[in-house]
């Protein structure tokens, strides 16, 4: 009844998984040369222990921040708290994380426009949740009014600490779903970024979801292609 409310026959149906063809890497390869930057790991974490009821009480969007800095602690928690790695299969076909995904296929990966964040130089990177570690993307960040100009010119996003960029990679869904990959997709943004309001309000730092973004010009800011990898949704977080 699902594929058929989608205009899809069951016989078209037919996904690399079921073809035997084998599942893409359960995040995005880097170079053997890639600058990598530990976190704080999610059991040496100190902070974050403000009740689910309250957190969920306090949780509103925040469009105005100040000018102090993230501790690392706090981005470290804010990451595992929105694709943290519970459980990896021993195939390394699926990942179990702190969000849902359809299949455990997770498609998204987690890049950072970093520009206030203690113990952190400014840049572009990449989020790593089976290493829990940071990749260096660029280490020449976008000045705050280019990432506000890629948002159609709302000011606060490039005033943030930290902006959270979520790409998504489409084939990692689609090995499992083909066609019907794209609903999951879509949805699964919200619950990552859900994740991010809740944990923001645990450590007094706010955030604010954005769609409104000039599709070019974000991936550009992140490196990504646009094609196999595109921007989907971000946020930026700071102290309020």
């Amino acid at each position: 009844m699902i594929l058929k409310s989608l205009g899809v026959e069951h016989e078209e149906y037919d996904s690399h998984q079921r073809k035997g063809v084998p599942p893409p890497p359960l995040e995005k390869l880097w170079p053997e040369s890639g600058i990598l930057v530990d976190l704080v790991k999610p059991s040496a974490m100190r902070i974050g222990n403000m009740s689910l009821a309250k957190a969920i009480s306090q949780r509103q969007s925040r469009r105005k921040f100040t000018d102090q800095a993230l501790t690392l602690e706090e981005l470290s928690f804010l990451l595992w708290s929105t694709q943290g790695v519970h459980v990896i299969d021993k195939n390394r076909v699926w990942t179990r994380r702190t969000v849902p995904s359809g299949g455990a296929r997770h498609p998204y990966e987690t890049y950072l426009i970093a520009n206030r964040v203690d113990g952190l130089e400014p840049g572009v990177y990449r989020y790593l949740p089976i290493e829990h570690k940071l990749l260096l993307v660029n280490s020449n960040p976008p000045l705050p009014d280019e990432v506000s100009e890629a948002c159609w010119g709302q000011s606060f996003v490039g005033e943030a600490a930290v902006v959270f960029v979520w790409a998504a990679i489409p084939y990692r869904a689609e090995w499992r779903y083909s066609v019907i990959a794209y609903k999951g997709i879509a949805v699964e943004a919200g619950h990552i970024c859900q994740n991010l309001y809740l944990a923001c309000e645990a450590i007094g730092a706010g955030t604010c979801a954005i769609l409104a973004y000039d599709q070019k010009a974000m991936d550009a800011l992140i490196s990504v292609d646009g094609e196999d990898e595109f921007t989907v949704y971000l946020a930026p977080v700071g102290k309020f």
